[in-house]
């Protein structure tokens, strides 16, 4: 069996263009028959980690950002771009911008017996198809107990200050090292790419990659 490769996902259940590249990558290791040469990492990042506990109006908090009336503009661009990935949004429902420090902490424990990829995908349609509410404590039990998890355990882990405070270490060791945004990906623990990139250039890092790993395992004279 050949050794997978590490790839670590920075990201935000909050950022869309997370969500895009997702799939996007999924795409690119499905069109190169890669998906089970890389073993995937996420990792936490807070794009708004002064978020209020119970988020806010998603309108009143786009147009504070970016300006008043950009709303549309935003969810035409991103729709747009989402569209050759197959991802679809469905803004009417997305009300609320949330909170994502219990969400990350939910990635976190299902990443502990492997299950991390699931729950970030269950986590990014809840939130950007389904309208749901992922900063809310009981709508993540809920979503933890669809993906099979026990409701007190899901409860427990939401609830444990050890694993909020590896959320938190890691959220600033990645800001540590430079990451300013998300998604960000890193692969094999060395080459470094930012932004929902499109397979043609993720055929590129996977050349790169593969072709480093192969002159590093070249016996040296």
């Amino acid at each position: 069996m050949q050794e997978k490769l590490s790839l670590a996902i920075v990201s935000d259940i909050a950022c869309p263009w997370c969500f895009i590249g997702k799939a996007r990558l999924e795409t690119a290791l499905a069109q190169f028959g890669l998906a089970d040469r890389f073993a995937i990492t996420w990792l936490p990042y807070e794009l708004n980690p002064e978020m209020p506990a119970a988020g806010m109006d998603r309108t009143q908090y786009l147009d504070a950002k970016f300006g008043p009336g950009k709303r549309k503009e935003i969810e035409v661009r991103l729709s747009e771009a989402a569209l050759e990935s197959g991802v679809t949004f469905n803004w009417g429902k997305v009300t609320k911008s949330v909170n994502t420090r219990l969400a990350h902490m939910l990635v976190a424990a299902a990443s502990t017996v492997q299950r991390g990829s699931e729950m970030k995908a269950a986590l990014f349609k809840a939130y950007w198809q389904d309208g749901r509410d992922v900063g809310d404590l009981d709508t993540l039990v809920a979503i933890a107990v669809e993906q099979g998890f026990d409701e007190q355990a899901a409860r427990d882990q939401l609830a444990s200050e050890e694993l909020r405070d590896t959320v938190i270490g890691l959220e600033n060791r990645m800001r540590e090292i430079g990451v300013t945004g998300v998604p960000f990906f890193i692969v094999d623990g060395k080459l470094a790419l930012s932004g929902a990139q499109p397979p043609d250039v993720w055929a590129q890092v996977f050349q790169q990659v593969f072709a480093e790993r192969q002159r590093d395992e070249q016996p040296q004279f």
